[in-house]
């Protein structure tokens, strides 16, 4: 009998490639994917446990999932429960939603086609596969079925933190950071390239801290670590440069603790490296970083910003910020906003703070109402609307590279996936290819352009 898999993944890109990775799995089990949820024999709900909200729309998810299987067609559908809230709450929610037939944690996405096809064939109820620490870091040759568009692929280079962030409960959920190979990851995006993609996105929670795990491992916990040598991000972007083909590698989730001159040196010199930079800094007052564990400070966050901008042409730096962390004052949030206001980021996002339990943050004393946060978020998005249009308008007479993503829209080097910008394309344009346009209006955030 031939079994379909649906899948609703939720979260990050990190999570979207655990989604692909599982998916990837079912297919080499024989398991055919369908992109919908009412024909499918096991429904999959890979969840995110980042934030309250993000919590929210995954028990959500999982409990419609559970709803709309009494009135699917299909006999006998299975609903599992993956990512990073089954990893932390696998136990609390197979006790408050026994309906569940699995949980899988993060060290299960390789063997999730084997999991499915056992959960169908033995009938099997209220599996919980979670294992408490997460070990697992995905190869070149794992099997992956990609979810994204044909141009665009998002490459997980290393798994896990090390950072102490008081916010963030991200390394209890993922573990401690573990690099790939930097033979690992060439490989893989050489399999792209040859598949036709054209923006290859390096993602982990600290891109910046590639490869110096390794180091540590081989100079001793004690020992200084040169993050210039053997496996690092210099490393893995000079060899990215040497791939053949027509692309960006585009550099996302980096930490400020972590950046060097010779990164920035190597950023400059392979064109094939987007000149773009995914920087989050969540604030700029000194109390606020201490509180936050950042790890940084004010002093070194300006610095490593006019090096960035001096160091690489062209740049645009995108960056987020977190309002209403506990003891935040309005001293200390129009500190924040004046930076803003000064650094002028070319593409910036801003969250809410979220109290999660189980981080240090989450005891402080002097949380923020849930009023002052918002109104926080409108002060700070409006003054960077106002730079947004203010740069945008600046484009126009500029040519620009875009890659088109639909008949009429596209984005720049300066703009992520799903996060940043779009250019209004005036003219058809082929998917998945580049076009060189000319900037004739803007529209607060985005451009509009002629292709020639």
């Amino acid at each position: 009998m031939s079994y379909k898999i649906g899948m609703i993944s939720l979260g990050c890109a990190k999570n979207l490639v655990d989604a692909e990775i599982m998916l990837g799995g079912a297919r080499e089990e024989g398991l055919e994917i369908t992109a919908d949820p009412g024909e499918a024999d096991v429904v999959v709900v890979n969840t995110c446990g980042f934030i309250d909200s993000a919590k929210q729309e995954s028990v959500d998810a999982i409990l419609e999932s559970h709803r709309l299987r009494g009135l699917r067609t299909r006999p006998g559908q299975k609903l599992v429960v993956s990512g990073c809230m089954s990893q932390r709450f696998s136990t609390e929610l197979a006790s408050e939603i026994p309906e569940v037939d699995a949980f899988i944690g993060l060290d299960q996405v390789a063997e999730a086609g084997k999991i499915f096809r056992q959960i169908l064939e033995r009938d099997e109820r209220a599996l919980n596969l979670v294992t408490p620490k997460s070990r697992y870091i995905p190869d070149y040759a794992t099997p992956r079925f990609r979810l994204t568009p044909r141009h665009t692929a998002y490459v997980k280079i290393a798994e896990g933190c090390n950072h102490p962030c008081s916010f963030c409960v991200i390394p209890q959920m993922r573990g401690r950071h573990r690099s790939r190979t930097v033979d690992s990851v060439v490989r893989e995006i050489r399999q792209l390239v040859d598949d036709g993609v054209k923006e290859l996105n390096l993602i982990s929670q600290d891109t910046t801290y590639f490869g110096m795990d390794l180091w540590e491992e081989k100079a001793g916990p004690r020992q200084p670590v040169d993050s210039t040598r053997g496996a690092s991000l210099v490393h893995l972007l000079d060899e990215l440069a040497g791939v053949d083909g027509d692309f960006w590698i585009r550099l996302l989730y980096t930490h400020p603790a972590h950046w060097s001159n010779e990164l920035i040196a190597a950023i400059a010199r392979n064109p094939k490296i987007a000149r773009y930079v995914d920087m989050p800094l969540q604030h700029i007052h000194p109390e606020m970083l201490k509180a936050m564990r950042r790890e940084t400070s004010r002093e070194h966050i300006v610095d490593l910003i006019a090096r960035l901008r001096a160091g690489i042409p062209g740049l645009g730096l995108r960056t987020t910020f977190i309002v209403g962390f506990p003891g935040e004052t309005e001293d200390h949030f129009e500190s924040l906003l004046e930076f803003i206001r000064t650094t002028k980021f070319e593409r910036l996002g801003v969250f809410n703070y979220s109290q999660e339990d189980g981080s240090r943050a989450a005891k402080m004393d002097g949380q923020i109402p849930v009023r002052t946060k918002n109104r926080r978020h409108r002060e700070a998005m409006k003054l960077q609307q106002a730079i947004a249009q203010e740069s945008a308008a600046a484009a126009v007479g500029q040519s620009l590279k875009v890659l088109v993503e639909q008949p009429n829209i596209g984005r720049t080097e300066h703009d992520a996936p799903e996060v940043d910008c779009r250019v209004i394309l005036t003219e058809t344009c082929e998917p998945g290819t580049f076009v060189t346009a000319k900037v004739i209006g803007s529209q607060i955030y985005d451009l509009i352009a002629q292709p020639f």
